[in-house]
């Protein structure tokens, strides 16, 4: 192609003869044949296609922009061309480094870890017993029902399974049962999940404004602004996590009588009873 062919280009439209797609897709063609002929000729070919594609999107814009005042349609589409490859190079390097930061806060949770639980006692189902049987010899399941009921959120359906048979209950009667509490919550529930949701975001915003400001040179007017906005949202992200541990995420007593068909106080008495004797059981367990 002849250097001069995107101003015989502009002039076929202008007067008439080409139309604007056809006009829009020879500037294109133009741009992707003859990359030896534009500022970005020392860009890699792949890198060089990715950016034509991108700045095809732009083309209406940079074509309604010019205006005639001595300057050629040529060499207008030139610095239009090089300005936007610096926005689009710095859209690639922060892209990058977002999602860079992404992965790096990330791949810890990716392994397949299994940590050992932590007991108390090598007998769990002599605590669980002793747990349920009262001073006289009485077994008393609807103490632990109630702190399961309790704890339903942290309650797993294989968790659920296991203790039925303890409780003498069929587990889908004490699935049923948490399933309700968890239909009671499910507002509460909702709330807490966006509240941990904003937090997940708010943590990895931090993670990449971190990984920005390591690729900015200190004491620039764009790395003090990029610090003033990691210093804000590191004291936000803060404030999140501490406004969240006061959020209660246990059933309330009411709500525990409401589901098992007991008076509140009921499950006041049943709670409080089996607290004490936990901690009775765990001071034994710390003197042996």
């Amino acid at each position: 192609m002849q250097q001069n062919t995107l101003n015989e280009l502009h002039s076929q439209y202008t007067t008439g003869k080409i139309k604007r797609e056809e006009f829009e897709g020879s500037i294109y063609r133009h741009y992707f044949n003859n990359q030896e002929k534009t500022c970005l000729s020392h860009w890699k070919r792949d890198q060089y296609e990715d950016y034509i594609s991108w700045f095809y999107q732009r083309l209406k814009r940079a074509i309604d922009s010019y205006r005639d005042t001595g300057s050629s349609f040529d060499a207008f589409m030139s610095k239009f061309l090089l300005i936007s490859s610096k926005e689009y190079r710095v859209r690639i390097t922060t892209n990058s480094v977002t999602e860079y930061s992404a992965w790096s806060a990330r791949v810890p949770d990716l392994y397949a870890r299994e940590e050992p639980p932590y007991y108390l006692h090598e007998n769990n189902e002599d605590i669980l017993s002793k747990l349920i049987n009262t001073q006289n010899g009485r077994r008393d399941t609807k103490r632990i029902l109630a702190l399961i009921l309790k704890c339903y959120y942290y309650v797993s359906d294989d968790f659920i399974d296991k203790i039925a048979s303890k409780l003498e209950m069929d587990g889908k009667e004490l699935r049923d049962m948490v399933d309700r509490v968890r239909k009671i919550r499910q507002k509460k529930d909702d709330e807490i999940y966006l509240m941990k949701e904003r937090i997940y975001c708010q943590y990895y915003r931090c993670f990449v404004y971190e990984g920005r400001l390591s690729l900015v040179q200190e004491n620039t007017a764009a790395y003090n602004k990029l610090k003033l906005r990691l210093d804000k949202a590191k004291q936000r992200l803060q404030k999140m996590r501490k406004r969240i541990t006061l959020v209660r995420t246990d059933a309330t007593n009411k709500q525990i009588a409401e589901v098992i068909g007991i008076k509140k106080g009921t499950v006041d008495a049943s709670l409080h009873k089996l607290k004490e004797k936990w901690k009775d059981m765990s001071a034994k367990f710390s003197l042996n």
